[in-house]
């Protein structure tokens, strides 16, 4: 069985835990409270630990890389399938599929399809629940434009925080080349990736279904 990873972006939350966890047995064997309190915290301080591993678990993927498909950005459940305007990069109207990714899932994000990274851009703002219609626009966030081998094959993603994410890792530097499934940045506690794609492409999910980063095929070119 392989051994479970964990993101780099967890090393100082899980040392942090084993620290408290540390320190709080020592402080319980010099104090000795009563029995139900030290049970308690111990819970308490177990069941912290345990989410902070479960959030941070890194798992090994080979993304299948067919250069037809859009594979999904991230782990979680698609909350919209819409055109909008892209008023950053490619200013026109282009398909959204945003997908939010619960406390539970694993926060890796993924490149869905190759490509030239030609913008970054982060943007500070607000910090909505990340299924909110408005997130898109109003929520922190960053903004990443791709460009394909071929006009058609061009996209972007947005990484935006959610009401508890307010960490946002970005990875590649504008000119930088990417592959499908490549490993591109971090959201900490609970967020959203919006990728916005050319509308010539036929989506192969919808609201409600839920995908699998750098695996599940979110749309055809």
């Amino acid at each position: 069985m392989a051994l479970i990873r964990f993101h780099k972006e967890g090393y100082s939350w899980i040392a942090g835990a084993v620290g408290i966890g540390l320190i709080g047995a020592v402080l319980l064997w010099w104090l000795r409270p009563a029995l139900w309190l030290s049970l308690s915290l111990g819970i308490l301080w177990m069941a912290g630990t345990l989410f902070i591993l479960n959030f941070f678990r890194y798992p090994q993927r080979v993304c299948p890389a067919d250069p037809n498909l859009i594979y999904a950005p991230c782990d979680g459940r698609v909350v919209e399938v819409c055109p909008t305007f892209e008023p950053k990069y490619f200013h026109r109207e282009m398909l959204q599929v945003s997908i939010f990714m619960s406390p539970l899932d694993v926060h890796v994000n993924w490149a869905p399809a190759g490509g030239i990274l030609r913008a970054l851009d982060h943007n500070h703002g607000t910090y909505l629940v990340a299924w909110h219609p408005k997130a898109s626009l109003l929520n922190e966030q960053t903004f990443l434009a791709v460009e394909g081998k071929e006009a058609s094959h061009s996209y972007a993603i947005r990484q935006i925080a959610g009401v508890f994410a307010r960490r946002i890792r970005t990875y590649p530097t504008v000119g930088a080349s990417l592959e499908a499934g490549e490993e591109i940045g971090f959201i900490k506690f609970g967020s959203r990736v919006d990728v916005l794609l050319p509308l010539t492409v036929q989506v192969k999910v919808q609201p409600g279904d839920k995908v699998t980063g750098a695996l599940t095929p979110i749309a055809h070119w």
